[in-house]
């Protein structure tokens, strides 16, 4: 009787350790939300904002998502390469892909998020065609970017580019300078802070925001609407069928969230859904 109890006794233990070995096995295989927190990084400003509104909707579904915000635009890439975060929010394709090319980083572009209209600047004018000849205008200094301010320059009238350049265009590339203008290269996050020293500059649509600045109201000239620099969640490559992922992405193209980003921006981020 008592060697059947021993028996029964050592069964059940070895039964329970065999199941708690299954569920921290479970745990240790499950994916990007096995620790039961999904890390998100963004950028400071409407990509914050609109994460701030989907974390509000993932509570109510039990989804606990943990934001990371980054005031630039190297460091999420970086950060999500390194597993600091799960997924980041904040780039453009053209970007995302120079960039990982550049670092060869094993990521990829994950889902479709919202559009910047990237916008011209200026304390001095109201108009782009009030500038004057040799004006200092500033733009981006990495390349995607400098090559999209360029684009918007041509499309306001105030340089051509070489035709065969396209997004690639550099400073080099301009053929003709309508107004003999000094065009001035500078980080991104810095622009709008130096614009007081500048005629006018080309400012990505979250850093207008976060100086003050409502793109739809306050460019003196804008991207229209179908402009392709549509922003994209970036996700490791090995993380890319994560059933997380998709449930994120589903919170995120939301109509709640599709209407809390035309009120709150009136117009100067656009749904991409």
């Amino acid at each position: 009787m008592k060697k059947w109890l021993l028996t029964s006794v050592l069964f059940a233990t070895l039964t329970v350790l065999a199941a708690c070995g299954s569920e921290e096995a479970d745990s240790e295989s499950g994916g990007l939300y096995a620790d039961e927190k999904l890390v998100v990084g963004v950028t400071a400003g409407p990509h914050e904002q609109i994460l701030e509104k989907v974390i509000e909707l993932g509570k109510e579904e039990g989804l606990n998502i943990e934001p990371k915000v980054f005031t630039d635009y190297v460091m999420p890439n970086v950060a999500l390469a390194e597993k600091e975060i799960d997924l980041n929010i904040f780039q453009t394709e053209p970007y995302f892909n120079a960039f990982i090319e550049d670092r060869n980083l094993d990521l990829v572009k994950s889902f479709d998020t919202v559009s910047f209209p990237m916008g011209i600047y200026s304390l001095e004018v109201k108009d782009i065609a009030e500038l004057k000849k040799g004006a200092k205008i500033g733009l981006p200094s990495d390349p995607t970017n400098s090559g999209r301010a360029l684009l918007l320059f041509e499309k306001a009238g105030l340089i051509e580019l070489d035709p065969e350049k396209g997004i690639n265009s550099t400073v080099r590339d301009i053929v003709k300078n309508n107004g003999d203008y000094e065009f001035i290269e500078l980080d991104s996050a810095q622009i709008a802070r130096q614009l007081e020293e500048l005629d006018a500059a080309a400012i990505n649509t979250n850093f207008a925001i976060e100086a003050g600045f409502v793109p739809s109201k306050d460019a003196v000239f804008i991207e229209p609407k179908d402009s392709p620099y549509v922003n994209h969640a970036a996700v490791r490559t090995e993380d890319k069928d994560d059933e997380i992922i998709q449930k994120l992405a589903d919170l995120y193209r939301s109509e709640e969230i599709e209407k809390f980003v035309e009120e709150t921006f009136e117009g100067s981020v656009i749904v991409s859904w």
